[in-house]
């Protein structure tokens, strides 16, 4: 993807370090994407607990700080990720875990100025009443928006593809959702990956939604590598979003197809800084 087809002026970059630079220990990879000419970065929970150390938390905000990167998007504790788990919203049994995570996730963010998180909903629980998991869900989402209004943070909610379980699929999924949690700093994360694969409409994307998207995140379909790799027209979705009034964070949370530096060719270099 070149600069006419993808890197767009009025857009900002950062780069998911969940996903790239996953070659390198994670504490390397902030210094990792400082290098390669980016100014922000973003992480799904960084942590292999819910509720790590103080040394374990004061070692990453430490790697971000002396990486002189902004964080511009973190995940909420969600669970075993590679184990399957998309979540703890609305996992019944499980509240207080995620209360003290959260406890963790808001201090990460204060120290570092992080404005958005993002709260993973849940897959649906065997022998667990949905209606049990939505109602939990809701005052959850509910009390994550009043304790983050004060750090004028915005709360996230993901549609996800290939995790049968999961209940969110789409824009008008999470929306729903949304509207009945009723809180102004709860916003859709549009990540046209996903949307893209789930068979959602990226073109009314921006027409209907823009004003209610709190972050985006980019990777190519089929695939999920890098903008070019695929058949999607993310040029064509950025500048409509962009067009509609998204002046927020892109997110590249892609999987490189090769090393995580040649991966970025097709954003040039004077695009990565804030």
């Amino acid at each position: 993807m070149t600069e006419q087809s993808g890197a767009r002026y009025g857009l900002r970059y950062d780069v998911n370090l969940s996903m790239l630079f996953t070659e390198l220990p994670l504490l390397r990879r902030p210094a990792a994407a400082r290098a390669a000419g980016f100014g922000a970065i973003e992480f799904w929970w960084p942590f292999p607990v819910a509720v790590p150390g103080d040394t374990e938390v004061d070692a990453f905000v430490s790697a971000v700080t002396e990486a002189d990167v902004q964080l511009v998007g973190l995940n909420f504790f969600a669970g075993d990720m590679p184990g399957g788990d998309r979540g703890l919203v609305s996992w019944v049994g499980r509240e207080n875990e995620f209360r003290d995570s959260v406890d963790v996730a808001l201090g990460i963010a204060e120290r570092l100025g992080c404005r958005t998180l993002n709260a993973l909903y849940g897959n649906r629980i065997d022998g667990v009443d949905p209606a049990e998991q939505d109602e939990l869900a809701l005052s959850t989402l509910d009390r994550l928006a009043a304790v983050t209004a004060d750090l004028e943070t915005t709360v996230v909610l993901e549609p996800l593809s290939a995790a049968p379980r999961y209940p969110l699929r789409t824009a008008a999924d999470v929306l729903a959702v949304i509207d009945k949690v009723g809180r102004p700093n709860v916003r859709l994360l549009a990540d046209l990956y996903h949307l893209a694969v789930n068979g959602d409409d990226l073109g009314a994307l921006a027409a209907d939604h823009t004003a209610r998207i709190g972050h985006v995140q980019i990777a190519d379909a089929p695939g999920r590598h890098e903008p070019g790799t695929g058949e999607l027209d993310l040029n064509g979705h950025l500048a409509a979003l962009e067009a509609a009034g998204y002046n927020g964070f892109v997110g590249l949370e892609y999987q490189p197809s090769g090393d995580s530096e040649s991966s970025f060719d097709w954003l040039p270099r004077m695009r990565r800084a804030l």
